[in-house]
Formats: C-alpha cells, structure tokens, sequence
C-alpha cells in the first residue's frame, strides 16, 4: 500500500513524458496546444486506471502489459495530431518505444544511488526524459527531420533494437530479469545510443559530402561559362574590329564615289548617276539587314548568318527580341552564339545527300521563345536528363553554357531530336 502513490505518479510523469517526447519528434499539426494537453489527459488518466489495481496487488508484469497497449494507443491514436508521413511516424513511434525502454532499464539500475528506490526511479525518469527532450530541441531535430525523409534506410536497425529490448520483458518475472540482466542491458542501452549517433552522423556526412559535390559542380558550371564569356567577347571583339575597318574603308570608298557622281554630274550624265545610285542603295541594304532590335542578339545573328551563308547553309532567320529585355542582352548573345554556332558546326558534318539548313525564330509575349532547328546526322543522340551527347574530346562546353543560362533565369530548356532534325527550345 505504501508503494501505491510514487507508483502512480512514476505513471503519470512517464506517460506525460512519453507524449512531450513524441511531440518533439514529429511535427504537430495544430497550434492550439490545449488539443494535445486534453489528450494528454486522456492518456494519463486511462494508463493510471487500468494500472491502479496491479500497483496496489504490485503486479509488475501485469503493469508492463498495460503499459504495452497503452504504448499501441498513443502510437494510432495521436497520429491525426501530427503532420508527419506514416511511415515517419512508424519511425519516431519506435524511437519513442526505444527511448522509453532504455530510460525503464536505466532508471531500475540505477535507483539504489537516492535514498529512496523508489523515488528515484521517478526522479531519474523525469531527469532522463528531460534531458532528451531538451538535447533534441536545441542539437538533434534538424538532423532528426533529415532522417525522417530517409527512414527507409534506417528503420531496419531501429526496429531489430526494439526486439532486443522486447525480449528481456518477455522473459519472465520482470523485477528478477532486472536484477539479473543489469550489465547486458547497460551494453544494449549503449549499443542503442551508439545505432542512433551512428544514424545522425553517417546522414551528416552524406548531405555534406552531397552538398560539396553540388558545390564543385556549381563552381565548374560558373567557371565554364566564364570561359565560354570571355570566348564570345573574343568573338565580339573581333566582330567590332572588323566592322570599324568595314566602316573605315566605305568611308574612304564613299570620298571617291562621291567624287566621281560629282564630276559625271557636271558632264550631264543624270542616266548614269541615277543607276550608280540605285545599285549603291541595293548594296546597303544588303549590307545593313536588321534581324531584331535588340544590338547585341542582331550582331551575333549577323556574324553567324555570314558564317552560315559562306558554308552554303540554307537559313531561315524570323526574330521578334525586343532591345529591353528582362535577362542581360550580352548573356542572351552569347546563348544565340551557342546556338547558331553549334548549329553551324553540325550541318558542316552532314554527307552531300542531305541539305543543311537552319531555322532561327523567336518570339516575345511576356516571355521570350527562342526555336532553332536544324538538321543533324542520324547517329546524333541525347543523354539521360534530355541534353546533347558531345561526340569529341574539348566539345559541349557551349551546350553547358546554355543550360547555365535557362537555370539562372528559371527557363525551360528542352532538346528534341526527331527525323534528322535537331531541335531546341528555350523560354526565359
């Protein structure tokens, strides 16, 4: 009879430990906590019930029972207050059971250090429990939740621990197992410890070393491109020189047939003038076509049209990209570049049987639409996240630098390779 009351109340401080360690674990799903405390309640009031004729006739056995279903009713029944996936309730309710076990074996063990045994197996289980939680709010849920979404890799442990715990309850009178099992419980409990660090710790390192490698990845990527910058300014560069000397030598050209009108003026030879006229106006404007108002995507174009032209490739050039445009107009050359050039380069390879050709179209609404289409050998081919295969050693750096480009502005990028002809859409 003077057992009956720190009997209780261990029972009542467990089971409330029990559901502030559950709480911890899993993601509540309400904000109003008076839910989970009248719950609590609920818990408490039904275990210390069933419990109270086997503390009074100090049935311990009996009480473990009772202790079990009560443990299977906090698991189904506070599953629709938490947020949490099935599954990783499974989890955290089997941490739970482990943690639970660990802190009953522990505080057995170790009751004789207060005055009172009986005491002190409340006051190490209120000490033992308290600590966890806390420990897990302030160094472990970050880590716990990364567990949780990868639980299928690390329940089978945690379950085969739940058996070696189970199995010292179910083998006889508990209070003799106690006393009789206390070292090879001590060496599971730190076995336990040690499968739960070793979980946490070995997640760490994976998510480091995952995170080190989308680093690298990242830092190649950006490196890549700024190979591929410095490249295409080369490109623009050369492209500005050549038009300065174009400019220079109409300039220098212009002064003489300037000349030459003026003195065939001054003959009366009006016929004469009017023809070199119309010939000179034809020339520029061949010379001045405009694909786009934007200057520096027109300037590309241009420079790869005359590649193009020169390689007898047929084009087909119908562009719609406006001057002021969301997204850096130099970084969308060099995308045009990339393109075109590659474009270029694979139409070079193609057997005399097949015509070349290429179209280039593009359109603005809301969004800017880029479409190249071209054709290709049969044997072109695409990995397995939908990107070209680059045939030759040295080559796909500018196919990479496009893919850049669309995940830096969010675009959607997407190759498609079908009856010989290679086709890419971007919208940025």
């Amino acid at each position: 009879m003077t057992s009956l009351f720190p009997n209780l109340l261990r029972a009542i401080i467990t089971d409330i430990m029990l559901v502030l360690l559950i709480s911890t674990m899993a993601t509540p799903k309400y904000k109003n906590k008076w839910i989970y405390f009248f719950v609590t309640t609920i818990i408490v009031v039904g275990n210390v019930s069933a419990n109270c004729y086997y503390y009074f006739t100090e049935n311990y056995n009996a009480v473990f029972f009772v202790d079990l279903a009560m443990l299977l009713i906090i698991g189904i029944g506070l599953k629709p207050l938490f947020r949490d996936k099935i599954m990783q309730w499974c989890f955290s309710y089997i941490t739970m059971i482990n943690v639970y076990m660990a802190i009953v074996f522990l505080s057995y063990i170790l009751r004789d250090l207060f005055p009172s045994p009986l005491y002190g197996i409340i006051y190490l289980r209120l000490i033992l429990f308290s600590l966890i939680i806390y420990v897990f709010n302030k160094c472990i849920t970050k880590a716990y939740r990364k567990v949780l979404d990868n639980w299928y890799i690390y329940i089978v442990p945690t379950i085969l621990l739940m058996a070696c715990f189970l199995v010292y309850f179910f083998g006889g009178d508990i209070q003799e197992m106690l006393v009789q099992n206390e070292l090879p419980l001590i060496f599971l409990i730190l076995l336990g410890i040690s499968v739960y660090v070793s979980i946490i710790h070995s997640l760490n390192s994976t998510t480091n070393q995952y995170n080190m490698r989308e680093e690298n990845h990242k830092m190649q990527t950006e490196r890549e491109y700024l190979q591929l910058a410095t490249r295409d300014m080369a490109y623009r560069l050369e492209l500005m020189e050549e038009v300065s000397a174009q400019n220079s030598r109409e300039a220098h050209d212009r002064r003489h047939f300037n000349n030459v009108l003026l003195e065939l003026l001054n003959q009366g030879e009006n016929n004469e003038v009017m023809s070199l006229l119309g010939r000179d106006n034809q020339k520029e404007n061949k010379i001045t076509k405009i694909y786009c108002e934007n200057h520096t995507v027109n300037a590309a174009v241009s420079h790869y049209t005359k590649i193009a032209d020169q390689a007898n490739i047929h084009t087909e050039i119908i562009l719609d990209i406006p001057n002021d445009l969301d997204i850096d107009s130099l970084e969308l050359s060099m995308v045009v570049s990339n393109l075109m050039e590659n474009a270029i380069q694979v139409c070079k390879k193609l057997p005399n049987n097949r015509p070349p050709y290429i179209r280039f179209i593009s359109r603005s609404v809301g969004r800017l639409l880029l479409e190249i289409e071209n054709t290709c050998s049969e044997d072109a081919r695409l990995d397995q996240n939908g990107f070209p295969i680059a045939v030759e050693a040295g080559h796909g750096i500018g196919s990479k630098s496009i893919i850049a480009f669309a995940k830096k502005y969010d675009g959607e990028l997407l190759y498609k390779i079908e009856n010989g002809v290679f086709q890419v859409r971007l919208l940025v």
